[in-house]
C-alpha cells in the first residue's frame, strides 16, 4: 500500500521515490504553500480594512503565482528553498512538472478574480473565490491533496489516476 505522501508526489508529476526521499521531496513541496496560504489569508483579512488593498494583494500574489506557472525554473520560493533550506538530507527542488504548474496557475486564476471581483466590485464572487482559495490551502497544507493536481488529471483524461491519489485511496 502507497502512503498519502507517495500519493501526493504521483499525483504532483513526480516519479516514485524511496519513502525517506519521498518524505523529504514532499516537505521541501510544502514551502511554497507554506508561505503562500498565510498570505492569502492576510489579503483575505485586509478586506476588513479596505477593498482595494485586498484587490491589490490578491492581484500581487496572483503575479507571483503566474510567474511560477509560466517560467518554473525561475520560481522565487523553489530558489529560496534551494538557496537557504537545501542542505543534507534535502534534495533542492527542480522544476515543477505539469500538475503542479497546473495548480499554481489554478490558485492565480483565483486570486486574480478575487482581487478583480473587489475592484468591481463583485463581492460575493471575491468571497467565493476567496472561500476555495482556502478550502484548496487547507486541503493541501492538512490532507496532502492538492486540488489543481487533481483537476489537472481530471481535464487529462486520467480520472482512475487521479482517483487513485487521493489521500484516502486503497492502493
Amino acid at each position: 500500500m502507497s502512503s498519502p505522501v507517495s500519493r501526493f508526489m504521483r499525483q504532483q508529476g513526480f516519479d516514485e521515490e524511496p519513502p525517506t526521499a519521498c518524505d523529504t521531496h514532499f516537505a521541501g513541496l510544502l514551502f511554497q504553500p507554506r508561505v503562500v496560504f498565510p498570505a492569502v489569508l492576510v489579503a483575505i483579512a485586509a478586506q476588513f480594512v479596505s477593498a482595494p488593498l485586498s484587490a491589490g494583494l490578491h492581484l500581487l500574489l496572483s503575479a507571483v503565482l503566474w510567474w511560477n506557472t509560466l517560467v518554473p525554473s525561475r520560481n522565487p520560493f523553489e530558489l529560496a528553498y534551494n538557496r537557504w533550506l537545501a542542505r543534507g538530507d534535502r534534495a533542492p527542488l527542480v522544476p515543477a512538472p505539469g500538475p503542479r504548474r497546473f495548480a499554481q496557475g489554478m490558485a492565480a486564476a483565483f486570486n486574480l478574480g478575487a482581487g478583480l471581483s473587489f475592484l468591481l466590485d463583485a463581492r460575493p464572487l471575491a468571497w467565493l473565490l476567496q472561500a476555495l482559495l482556502v478550502v484548496a490551502f487547507s486541503a493541501l497544507l492538512f490532507g496532502r491533496f492538492c486540488l489543481g493536481a487533481y483537476v489537472y488529471h481530471l481535464l487529462r483524461g486520467r480520472v482512475a489516476f487521479a482517483n487513485a491519489t487521493l489521500p484516502w485511496a486503497r492502493r
